[in-house]
């Protein structure tokens, strides 16, 4: 929350391991303040990253990428009190961080190594020529929020991280409650 790690007020939602039944984690969101997060995405994360090029910005998707994929172990026993099998964890965790790979090499490839992108070619308005215009692709201003679904805690928000942050939008997740403890994790 605004840059630092926070804890909700409270006891909170007890979440459950969903084969033992024991707690794994209490979730509880009172006390946070989303006003200051929001203001936090718009005056510290955004400029930072719409003055990152795309190049820049595809490289850090991808030392996050890198950094998740070396940690996926402590991932996968944690996904397993989702009550997910092997092979939902594999395309869930590997699948999310598979994005972020996906989306920098994208970005690296498609994209100048630039903060701008330009869209298309020199578009005549004059009719003798003296007066054209062109598309150019800037970061938006402003924060994305995502509200995710309970059963796909990882991808299901990596796969909405990785165009933001590519495109230089900062972003605020809310991950479901019953699987939020996964979603904290990585």
């Amino acid at each position: 929350v605004a840059g630092r790690w926070v804890e909700g007020d409270g006891t909170g939602t007890p979440l459950l391991h969903a084969v033992a039944g024991e707690v794994v984690a209490n979730a509880s969101s009172d006390g946070l303040d989303f006003r200051g997060m929001l203001d936090h995405a718009r005056r510290t994360g955004g400029p930072v990253l719409r003055r990152m090029t795309f190049h820049q910005r595809a490289r850090m998707l991808k030392a996050m990428a890198l950094y998740l994929t070396e940690r996926k172990d402590s991932f996968y026993a944690l996904s397993a009190a989702t009550g997910a099998t092997k092979n939902d964890s594999w395309v869930d965790i590997d699948g999310g961080i598979g994005t972020f790979f996906v989306y920098a090499s994208k970005g690296r490839r498609e994209f100048p190594d630039e903060t701008f992108y330009i869209d298309g070619p020199l578009e005549p308005i004059s009719k003798g020529g003296t007066f054209v215009g062109r598309h150019i692709c800037v970061p938006m201003e402003g924060v994305a929020v995502f509200i995710n679904a309970f059963n796909f805690p990882v991808w299901g928000m990596m796969e909405k991280l990785a165009p933001a942050l590519l495109a230089g939008v900062p972003a605020i997740v809310k991950p479901a409650t019953l699987t939020s403890y996964l979603t904290e994790s990585v």
